[in-house]
């Protein structure tokens, strides 16, 4: 798998588990002291995220990390 699929993959179930939890890219940015853009972009894969942001994101959307680096091939 390359790096840019792998990012895509990870943006999509932020994606998913976002909207589960009926939360706009603004509302989930605000609650780790980010931005809209920033949300956007991790999501089409375009930003390769710091395992900091990544459980601060798992924390706000009330899952464990993992769920959000776990997909089929």
């Amino acid at each position: 798998m390359e790096e840019k699929d792998f990012l895509k993959k990870v943006g999509k179930n932020l994606k998913v588990e976002r909207i589960k939890k009926d939360l706009s890219q603004e509302k989930l940015a605000e609650c780790i002291d980010s931005n809209q853009q920033y949300i956007s972009l991790i999501e089409s894969g375009e930003q390769n995220t710091t395992l900091s942001n990544l459980f601060k994101l798992s924390q706000v959307l009330e899952i464990e990390p993992y769920k959000l680096l776990k997909f089929d091939e």
